[in-house]
């Protein structure tokens, strides 16, 4: 038996064992205090200045590194940087310098700490929760203030990382030629690295309790993103056991990629599309690889993102196109702009809202910005020319928004024919149904949209009430809470009476454990991101409909997530035991 076991929140699947190696960020913990001179005063300034320049390069050369398929989730990094780059934390940091005549370092510790009080005051978790990123952008500054370098560059071999916490930057960043997996004593489920975690495919866990006290430098560990154990020292039976589930894992992970070509249809012949999310063109390469059969989210944003200006009608226009062009006869779903809470373009620089998430975003965003909400608009009719495009509102809350979006592209419309140029008329839209009012009124929204898209990440946020990302509920994040389920299917019914198509595109589209459910509702489409699209056909192709809506029947009966788990659990137990062995605990978060 393993000297001691931990446990923490698994957040990426897989086993591995290895020697543990302790990022010690404890470092800047005994920053060192020194009273300096009025004559050095100058010379500090500038010392704190070049750190947070030279923070900052490193942070956009991180940036470069993220792979294409994970742009999504740099935009966290670009939060970062823009934390750099606002004048706050330096000039408070600054003022530390010259009114106490304290050194860099610990001047900089002394403007997080003077942040850290303010933002506690505040009433908001959602904005409280930020602070994290300020220490996380305050530490790498402090980094190059000490002359600190990589501990892991140091590495010779490979190892099962530890820290206090990782940044998204942090996890990029990585050297998985080092790295086999990590834990962290920090973390939720839902938060960006381990949403990285999973993109990388490496085991990962974190929110890890006692980590720091249990496990040291050097010792042998066996890191399980199954279940998030721990196991420190483990004995021989422990290392045989793991080894081979190790292997199997590995097995099945060479499994899915075998079949993921053939069409996502259950051995009763229930035909399901699978479509990728993306953002970037160079993603189309792996929605192809991996057996994708379309694209039923095309993320915008990010040909908007760190840039002054707004892209022009003609650059949008070329960049569906070609998408449009190399997609076909596939579909292409471009979804227009979802920006506002953490997604802001310089252009228009930081709002000031107390609560982004229920603030100016995606559609309304667009209401307010109605110029830039066209050119985007007449670039996709342009495009829809070329392959099978459609376009899709984001945060529908109610005819009203719906209509002002369809007026305007009926604007455009009108524009573009009298300019003579080259469009689509018929272009299919649709709309994500991620907003509870959205939900409560579908039937009327599908008499006036060609398809519906569930967007089930903010759907299960607005509807619970909570913050994925807040580790202090994220727990609650229950994509089978009994609620959910019936939201999704009475959007499928409403859908489905009114002759339009019904896409699920939020992360519930890649868990095993809710797609069953989704093909009982006889969901048309499911959308989830292109590393996950060959998991999700296994399970398709070995599945029988009629199992599927017995399953869906059971479920909807149920009161609590917890009766809803078992039920699943039963299920997958007998029509799919390699899932049960790998993913069981994503069952036991009740």
């Amino acid at each position: 038996m393993a000297h001691k076991t931990i446990t923490g929140i698994p957040v990426s699947a897989g086993v591995s064992i290895g020697k543990a190696f302790f990022l010690n960020r404890s470092r800047f913990r005994h920053l060192p205090r020194q009273t300096i001179l009025d004559t050095a005063i100058s010379g500090e300034v500038a010392r704190l200045h070049l750190s947070f320049s030279e923070a900052e390069i490193e942070l956009e050369a991180i940036r470069r590194k993220v792979p294409k398929e994970l742009r999504e989730n740099a935009l966290i990094i670009d939060s970062h940087v823009m934390i750099l780059k606002d004048p706050k934390l330096r000039a408070l940091a600054e003022k530390n310098i010259r009114e106490l005549c304290i050194n860099a370092e610990w001047a900089l510790e002394k403007a997080v700490s003077e942040l850290r009080e303010a933002f506690s005051a505040l009433q908001d978790p959602y904005i409280r929760e930020r602070m994290e990123d300020v220490r996380l952008v305050a530490e790498r500054v402090q980094a190059r203030l000490v002359g600190a370098v990589s501990d892991i560059s140091s590495l010779q071999s490979r190892v099962v990382l530890m820290a206090h916490d990782l940044s998204p930057a942090d996890t990029v960043d990585l050297e998985l030629d080092k790295i086999m997996s990590f834990a962290t004593a920090t973390g939720a489920k839902t938060s960006h690295t381990g949403i990285l975690a999973r993109s990388l495919q490496i085991p990962a866990i974190v929110g890890v309790s006692d980590l720091e006290e249990s496990v040291t430098d050097g010792d042998l560990v066996i890191l399980d993103g199954f279940s998030g154990k721990i196991l420190v020292d483990p004995d021989d039976e422990e290392l045989e056991y793991y080894t081979d589930l190790k292997l199997q894992f590995e097995q099945y992970q060479k499994t899915t990629i075998r079949f993921c070509h053939l069409p996502g249809e259950t051995r009763d012949g229930f035909q399901i599309k699978v479509l990728a999310n993306i953002e970037l063109f160079e993603e189309v390469a792996q929605v192809i690889d991996n057996g994708g059969e379309g694209v039923g989210l095309y993320r915008t944003e990010y040909s908007y993102m760190n840039r002054t200006e707004l892209p022009t009608e003609e650059e949008l226009y070329e960049e569906y196109r070609d998408l449009a062009s190399i997609l076909a006869p596939s579909r292409l779903t471009l979804r227009t702009l979802d920006l506002g809470a953490d997604k802001l373009i310089s252009h228009y620089g930081a709002l000031d809202e107390s609560n982004p998430a229920l603030g100016l975003r995606a559609i309304r965003f667009c209401m307010r910005h109605p110029q830039m909400f066209k050119t985007q608009m007449r670039a996709i009719l342009r495009a829809a020319v070329q392959g099978n495009v459609s376009l899709m509102f984001p945060m529908i809350s109610g005819t009203q928004e719906l209509r002002y979006a369809k007026d305007l592209l009926q604007v455009c419309k009108q524009e573009l024919a009298i300019e003579g140029k080259e469009f689509n008329p018929d272009l299919p839209v649709g709309i994500m149904m991620e907003v509870p009012s959205a939900v409560m009124i579908a039937e009327f929204l599908a008499k006036e949209v060609d398809f519906f898209s569930i967007g089930t990440n903010d759907l299960i946020q607005y509807s619970l009430g909570i913050d994925r990302t807040n580790r202090h509920v994220s727990h609650l994040y229950q994509p089978l809470h009994p609620a959910i389920v019936r939201m999704i299917k009475y959007v499928v019914d409403a859908g489905h009476q009114a002759g339009i198509e019904v896409s699920v595109c939020g992360e519930m589209a890649a868990d095993p454990f809710c797609v069953p459910i989704l093909m009982g509702m006889q969901v048309d489409c499911i959308s989830l991101g292109p590393q996950a699209i060959p998991g999700i056909k296994r399970i398709i192709r070995r599945a029988n409909l009629q199992d599927c809506k017995q399953l869906l029947k059971d479920v909807l009966q149920s009161s609590t997530v917890t009766l809803t788990n078992r039920l699943v659990r039963e299920t997958i137990f007998k029509s799919f035991p390699e899932e049960l062995t790998f993913y069981t605990s994503l069952l036991d978060n009740d």
